[in-house]
């Protein structure tokens, strides 16, 4: 028996406290309330929604808002809905469970998180290409145009750029801002999500001229094809690659054709860092650590070879490269400026996309936690943190999409400073967090509608610069005041 009870919870007719701390739900046994100004009471709507409607759709309500609203989703829809329900879809009817009191004020509740929600949509494309944000203006110089999906960048010691083209282009941009293609590349399965992706250079880049690529390798197997997230590693010579190898070959092998990851980063320590998705098979992959590569972060040296602290060297047949698992398809991956620890995002399902720091040995959760429900509205887990699960330092309900990542370092971003920038593929905008210490207390939606945002990276010149999709451009960001 659940009841409401003066700002508290009667569960079985033991009366508890029932609190909030940013937003995670904490169940204290019979003890005095902590006044902490960190915690706050739940509402009762909030309450009767967890109670009621948690089981069905998700203890996070703002997940489940974000959908098509067959019946409407205006207050009176929402209060019809909830009183009479439809038997016939499966919404039981509530008219004897709340009063319409309470129906009003769980429609209220709900409405907040539509309103929460919709803010991210709803924009025209940008007509200008000077924007004003919260700090500064900033006026976006078109650097690159005619790619497709440019997927990674990297920035040469000649000022010029490299860019991939998940179509499988390869390009060098010129400092006239013509396209120099590359040849050379990797044969890639440029299909769903999968094709020629990030890009990145040796630390010794200047003296050895070495790159390395992470594409989505193919082969066929009794007239099916199979396809998996590999790194090449090879020496740019002019505009062609030499000395291709394949440095990792993540396994298994998979017919889908999406969640590959696939963001590199080297680390302080001069290991690369290599983000791989789950491919789709949340219910083996990421959790299972003994041959198997997916839904996990690795950790090589720029031969292939395994450092030898990594966290599970000696663990009977767990693959040596892993470094982090229960990760689902993390396609933003960048390093701190300050403390050199590595950071990701990586998306969630229908909610829950994530920020994490990069922990050895840890166990990211998915899918026995997570802050998402399922894109057809089912429940994954009702687990959102869990003891052993670490949990992320940030996520984003409803999921916007994460897709590259960059702290703002140098002093040309006046108010930007340490902040943390990830591109919104879904919303097609560059988000903004502000961060004390390792907490997010503040985000800014940037460039609303300005196409879908694949990657951020700070240049060697102090500036910003942004990719976008279809059509392909890269961006700088030039502040104007």
């Amino acid at each position: 028996m659940i009841k409401y009870i003066g700002g508290a919870l009667v569960i079985g007719g033991v009366l508890t406290s029932i609190l909030s701390f940013e937003n995670k739900a904490i169940v204290h046994s019979p003890k005095p309330i902590d006044f902490n100004p960190g915690y706050r009471l739940l509402e009762k709507a909030e309450l009767n929604y967890r109670n009621y409607c948690g089981g069905c759709h998700g203890e996070k309500m703002d997940a489940f808002v974000d959908r098509q609203w067959k019946h409407g989703n205006a207050k009176e829809d929402l209060f019809k809905a909830i009183k009479n329900g439809y038997a016939n879809e499966g919404m039981p009817a509530f008219d004897a469970t709340f009063t319409d009191k309470e129906i009003r004020e769980l429609s209220d509740y709900i409405l907040k998180g539509i309103k929460n929600v919709d803010r991210y949509a709803g924009a025209k494309k940008p007509v200008s290409n000077i924007f004003k944000t919260a700090e500064m203006t900033i006026r976006l110089d078109t650097v690159a145009k005619g790619l497709d999906v440019p997927w990674g960048m990297a920035f040469l010691p000649s000022e010029e750029l490299l860019v991939t083209d998940r179509n499988g282009k390869f390009y060098k941009v010129k400092k006239d801002k013509s396209l120099q293609l590359i040849n050379g590349t990797p044969e890639v399965l440029a299909k769903g999500q999968g094709g020629l992706m990030d890009v990145i250079l040796d630390p010794a880049f200047a003296t050895n001229k070495t790159l390395y690529l992470s594409y989505s390798k193919f082969k066929t197997e009794d007239g099916k094809v199979l396809a998996t997230t590999a790194v090449v590693k090879a020496k740019l010579e002019g505009n062609e690659l030499v000395d291709q190898q394949d440095i990792f070959v993540a396994k298994p092998w998979s017919r889908t054709q999406h969640h590959y990851g696939s963001r590199m980063q080297f680390g302080k320590d001069g290991y690369l860092y290599i983000a791989i998705g789950e491919r789709g098979n949340e219910k083996q992959n990421p959790q299972e650590i003994k041959g198997n590569d997916l839904g996990k972060i690795h950790r090589i040296k720029s031969d292939g070879s395994i450092p030898t602290d990594n966290p599970f060297v000696i663990t009977k047949g767990a693959e040596a490269s892993i470094f982090t698992y229960g990760n689902r398809n993390p396609q933003g991956m960048t390093i701190h400026p300050q403390t050199g620890v590595i950071w990701e995002n990586e998306h969630g399902p229908r909610g829950g996309d994530e920020i994490n720091i990069i922990q050895p040995g840890k166990n990211y959760g998915w899918p026995i936690a997570t802050y998402g429900i399922n894109y057809n509205g089912k429940i994954i887990s009702n687990i959102s943190e869990k003891e052993g699960i670490t949990a992320p330092l940030h996520y984003w309900i409803p999921s916007i999409g994460p897709s590259g990542m960059a702290f703002v370092s140098g002093n040309r971003y006046k108010g930007w400073k340490g902040d943390l920038l990830t591109g919104s593929l879904r919303f097609e905008y560059l988000n903004r967090s502000v961060l004390q210490g390792n907490k997010v207390i503040k985000e800014e939606i940037l460039f609303k509608n300005i196409g879908r945002l694949r990657d951020v990276r700070m240049a060697p010149d102090g500036y910003i610069y942004i990719a976008v999709e279809s059509p392909g451009i890269v961006y700088k960001l030039v502040p104007v005041n």
